[in-house]
């Protein structure tokens, strides 16, 4: 497949087909709903030389993603794609409800098959982009921006890593797990040891740390803490060997379970679930830490969070100083439409439906 140049405004764009690496058979409709298909037929046989207006949109305040993938895959897959007009917002546009994203005129049979197949792309993109920008605001709830990690690999199909990671990038997230997910925005993936590491080592994590240590010298030592359940004590066993060496713990213990910091501490058990990770449970492993001169070291929190909770987190204080993320990243809560509005210059759509004019709208040129 040749690359293409995608120009917006005289600028070349980022993002082209060989970014996208598109399956070759969206052109032979593979993957369009098959009435989009034969309605193609039936145009090009007797209406081929109407000219339709078609536009998208979605019903949400959210943050747009999708477009340069839309435009690429219209300029890739389309009949003559010289001949049809399209206007377009960019990623990371904030957008509106009903706001029109992106605008394509021209004979119905050369792109039309294409309709749902960039709704796709749009809901999908923009659902994590939207999802990641609400969790990295609330993780500044406090003034301070916390990190937020994208530890989205085990939540979808592998095959979706590189799109996910993009859209996590334009909705804020900087470091994710994997290199498929940094793939489309030039960085790398990150991260430090799983369970499997200590378990590996019989659950002795000072013992993994001084393997990963030894093998890793140049990375920020992070030690997962919970394998055993007593992040307390496994964390400060492993300051106490490693002091200013060690960078940070994680604590990601399970939602089934209580930290036996609480079954030796029974008193210290309120009115809260103790489950899992907790505010009070991170807030007795800071103390823990900071009591012993442990003040440097940071704590990474994982395991079901979302906007909500790392908003009520945020606000009460609790000392967290980085947020790891995954399922709710990567939930669909945006959907996009498109609707053929105008058809030779005069208005014609569906009832409810019309072109909504959006001066944002910018122009694109292949």
């Amino acid at each position: 497949m040749k690359e293409i140049e995608l120009k917006l405004q005289g600028k070349i764009q980022r993002l082209t087909n060989k970014t996208f690496k598109f399956d070759e058979r969206v052109g032979e409709g593979w993957f369009s709903a098959v009435y989009f298909l034969k309605t193609r037929d039936i145009i090009r046989k007797y209406k081929p030389d109407n000219i339709v207006t078609m536009q998208f949109f979605q019903k949400k305040h959210a943050v747009l993603c999708g477009t340069d993938e839309a435009i690429a895959l219209i300029q890739t897959f389309a009949d003559h794609p010289e001949k049809l007009e399209i206007h377009s917002l960019k990623d990371g546009d904030r957008i509106e409800p009903f706001e029109p994203v992106l605008t394509i005129k021209g004979a119905y049979h050369d792109f039309g098959f294409l309709e749902g197949v960039i709704d796709g792309i749009f809901s999908r993109r923009t659902s994590v982009a939207t999802n990641v920008y609400e969790v990295v605001k609330a993780a500044r709830t406090s003034g301070v921006q916390k990190p937020v990690i994208f530890m989205g690999d085990r939540d979808d199909h592998f095959t979706q890593q590189a799109g996910d990671g993009y859209a996590a990038f334009i909705g804020g997230s900087k470091a994710q797990a994997t290199h498929a997910m940094n793939e489309w925005w030039g960085k790398s993936g990150m991260g430090t040891m799983p369970h499997a590491l200590i378990q590996l080592f019989h659950g002795d994590v000072v013992a993994a740390s001084h393997a990963y240590k030894e093998m890793f010298p140049d990375d920020q030592l992070m030690a997962l803490v919970d394998y055993n359940n007593d992040a307390v004590t496994d964390a400060l066993r492993v300051a106490r060997e490693f002091g200013k060496e060690l960078h940070s713990v994680r604590l990601d213990t399970s939602n089934y379970m209580v930290d036996q910091y609480f079954c030796r501490n029974p008193h210290k058990m309120g009115d809260f679930d103790p489950t899992g990770v907790n505010g009070p449970l991170i807030q007795a492993l800071r103390d823990a830490l900071d009591e012993e001169g442990f003040k440097h070291v940071n704590i990474t929190v994982s395991g079901g969070f979302t906007a909500k909770r790392i908003e009520a987190y945020e606000r009460a204080g609790v000392p967290v100083n980085v947020y790891g993320v995954g399922r709710s990243l990567l939930e669909k809560t945006i959907g996009f439409t498109g609707d053929n509005v105008m058809l030779d210059g005069v208005h014609e759509a569906k009832a409810g439906r019309k072109l909504r004019e959006n001066p944002r709208l910018e122009r694109i040129t292949f």
